[in-house]
């Protein structure tokens, strides 16, 4: 899953970032609302941090901006100021929730998850393909009953490709989703990780779940399905 942050405070956006980062987000940061803005709107995210105090653009007219071009990706958005007239007007603008710095990074972790289990996409807590199962409120994946363990980045992967089960997914949408803005496209890192995925995921197991589409990318699906 993929989260931008926008926030001109570094040690914040810092502390922010590596703390999602450990929980396996990829995370982007802008550092004010006219890069926050554009990149909110160049690439595909599941999630917004959006600060209300920025220079360049306050958050406001960011989300304001986002919110019409019909963008439909959820905000949390951060004030230092806890007064009822901003929370309804961010709420307004197109807002989803609100945090008051200072907050605690389990609090932030808490309404990430809460807002991202709300949205059409996550509404089934466990997802499934033939005997492999994750739950991506507890991490645990098991296929055929049997506990299996990941990296973050595997697991990152393996989320990303059963979220879009049946779908044909190519490297850069697999970078994009799984690694940040900065990560360098031109390695072989997807090939790398796909393999270690299909060892853990399919190695030893009659029917396999992770197919090559040869030119394109990858796909998750049962072995009788069409592509």
């Amino acid at each position: 899953m993929r989260i931008l942050i926008i926030e001109d405070d570094k040690k914040v956006a810092g502390f922010l970032k590596k703390g999602l980062g450990e929980e396996h987000y990829a995370v982007d940061v802008a550092y004010d609302g006219e890069d926050g803005a554009y990149w909110a709107q160049a690439n595909d995210y599941d999630l917004i941090i959006l600060d209300i105090m920025l220079p360049k653009k306050d958050g406001m007219e960011v989300c304001k901006e986002i919110r019409h071009k019909n963008i439909a990706t959820p905000i949390i958005m951060l004030t230092v100021q806890d007064t009822l007239e901003d929370k309804i007007k961010g709420l307004d603008e197109g807002a989803d929730d609100y945090l008051t710095k200072p907050f605690s990074f389990e609090e932030v972790l808490a309404r990430v998850r809460a807002l991202l289990r709300r949205t059409q996409k996550y509404k089934t807590r466990t997802l499934k393909a033939v005997d492999l199962e994750l739950d991506p409120v507890t991490r645990k994946i098991t296929r055929a009953g049997k506990k299996i363990t990941l990296t973050g980045k595997e697991y990152a992967l393996l989320e990303y490709l059963m979220r879009n089960k049946g779908k044909v997914l190519t490297e850069a949408m697999i970078i994009e989703h799984v690694w940040d803005i900065n990560f360098d496209s031109l390695t072989n890192v997807v090939n790398v990780y796909v393999h270690h995925l299909r060892q853990k995921i399919d190695k030893g197991f009659e029917e396999k779940l992770i197919h090559t589409v040869r030119g394109v990318g990858y796909i998750m699906k049962e072995e009788d399905e069409d592509i």
